[in-house]
């Protein structure tokens, strides 16, 4: 089995109003991180997970899960 990241960060986003620019400027990431983190291709740093969280007011635990794929 291996195991793959689940971002719930594009609905986060959406509910709380914000562009993937404005939300990249919150946090000091580009708009293309935050693109490429919400589509899955890039899982990023526990650093970067938490001011994700903080900037949408939310846990880590609700933005990521860790999902087993047969």
């Amino acid at each position: 089995m291996s195991e793959h990241l689940v971002s719930a960060l594009k609905p986060a986003r959406e509910a709380a109003g914000l562009t993937q620019a404005a939300l990249a400027e919150r946090v000091g990431v580009s708009r293309k991180t935050i693109n490429t983190v919400e589509n899955g291709v890039y899982i990023p740093s526990t650093l970067l997970a938490l001011k994700l969280a903080a900037a949408l007011d939310t846990t880590v635990e609700t933005l990521f899960q860790v999902q087993e794929q047969p």
